[in-house]
This record gives C-alpha cells, sequence and structure tokens, in this order.
C-alpha cells in the first residue's frame, strides 16, 4: 500500500457512520494515502479502527463499491481493494442521475454544443494518423450497417467520443466518454422524432475529412450544423 494503515482510520460516533467511512476513505484516496489496488484492512479490523458495528463497515464497503471505488476478491488473496471508477460507470451513473432530474435531451444536446465544441479544436490539432483512420474506419462502419439496416444510435455516440479521444487529453477523454450515457439519451429521442440515416453519416465523413485536412473552422462548421440538427429533433420541454 501507498503508506501502513494503521493510524489513517478515526473512529465514528454519529447518525449515518457508514457515511462517514465513506467519506474518510475518499479524502485518503484524494489526499494519496490510499491509491487504487491498494487492500483495506478486513472487516474485523475496520470495525475496530472506526469504532462501529460490522453491519456499518459492510455498508461503507457497499456504498464504495457501488461508486466503483471498491472491488471486493474472493478466494485467500481476496479482500476489499481500492479500485478507479471506469468512464462507462461514470457514464452509467451520470444517465441515471439525469433521466431521474428535470434535464431534458434538449437540456444534454446544448451541454454538447459546449463540450463537444469545446474539445474539436484540440482533436483537429493533435490527431495522429491512427485516429484519423480510427474515424474513417467508424464511418464504413456506419454506412454497412446502414446498408443492412442495423444501424443504431451507439454508431454514432461511439464517433463523437472517438473525437473527444483525438485530443490525448487524458481529462477531456474522461469527461466525454462519462458524458456517453446521457450523449446516447439525447441521440436517441433525436432518433425516435427523425431516424438517422445517410446525412448524419455523410456529416461524420466530412467531420473525420476536416479533421484530417487540420481545417479547425471547418470541422466547426460541420459540428454546429451537425448538432443544430439533433436540436431541432428535440424540444425544449421533451
Amino acid at each position: 500500500m501507498a503508506t501502513s494503515t494503521e493510524d489513517l482510520f478515526l473512529p465514528v460516533n454519529v447518525d449515518r457512520a457508514s457515511q462517514v467511512i465513506v467519506d474518510q476513505i475518499k479524502v485518503l484516496i484524494r489526499s494519496g494515502k490510499l491509491q487504487p489496488g491498494d487492500r483495506l484492512p478486513s472487516e474485523r479490523e475496520l470495525c475496530q479502527r472506526f469504532n462501529v458495528s460490522r453491519v456499518t463497515v459492510r455498508e461503507a464497503l457497499r456504498v464504495l463499491e457501488t461508486n466503483g471505488l471498491l472491488t471486493i476478491r474472493v478466494g485467500s488473496h481476496g479482500g476489499a481493494f481500492l479500485t478507479t471508477p471506469s468512464a462507462e460507470r461514470l457514464g452509467v451513473g451520470l444517465a441515471d442521475l439525469l433521466s431521474l432530474a428535470p434535464a431534458t435531451a434538449h437540456d444534454v444536446t446544448e451541454a454538447r454544443f459546449i463540450v463537444e465544441l469545446g474539445t474539436l479544436p484540440l482533436a483537429v490539432e493533435r490527431a495522429t494518423e491512427e485516429d484519423i483512420a480510427a474515424l474513417f474506419a467508424m464511418v464504413e462502419e456506419a454506412e454497412a450497417a446502414l446498408k443492412a439496416g442495423k444501424y443504431n444510435v451507439e454508431l454514432s455516440a461511439a464517433f463523437h467520443t472517438r473525437i473527444a479521444q483525438c485530443t490525448h487529453n487524458p481529462a477531456v477523454e474522461m469527461l466525454m466518454q462519462s458524458f456517453n450515457g446521457p450523449l446516447r439519451m439525447s441521440l436517441e429521442e433525436s432518433h425516435t422524432a427523425a431516424p438517422m440515416g445517410e446525412q448524419g453519416i455523410a456529416e461524420h465523413r466530412k467531420l473525420a475529412e476536416a479533421i484530417q485536412a487540420r481545417d479547425v473552422e471547418g470541422a466547426r462548421k460541420l459540428m454546429t450544423e451537425h448538432l443544430n440538427r439533433t436540436a431541432a429533433r428535440v424540444l425544449p420541454n421533451s
């Protein structure tokens, strides 16, 4: 582990003790005193250090596991190990939050203008030959899927996420990947209003061509038109 856990955990004796335990562990992770891959002490040890019952410790571990910060392994080398939440898990959580909150597909589409247009210049500047080849391959996959009657919003969402990866900025990539769930929600509603087809795929190809040509203004113009079509399909009160 990054350091000994002997003196890391402080006893708790308040209501919602399990949440206090969760908060303590999050602080230790942020400070670097605990890191992904570290094994937490046993349930018995945690009970003693936090001065709480085993039920409380198990509830705290369950919350950490649900949040993607912990994984439970069984067997002789098992235990509770800290981990880093995946972008996919973050995306699912964000999509669930938006589905339960008053945010609509229109709200998500407005956010896409900020996120996708904001990251596009970096994508155009930093995209490698491998990145560009991947974008064109995705366009060709979408064209084949459309011809076979199997085109879906997953293919469109993947293309937009791949553009963000062209920035080679880990923070931007994680932001866009975590936004994948809400992005699909927006696309699905747009698809219901007017099924996607050749025009959307053609715009994806033109975007890939603009990135290949290092044409920032052309890419921004294409992306703006592309997102405007989606915005027109989802009403503000939808």
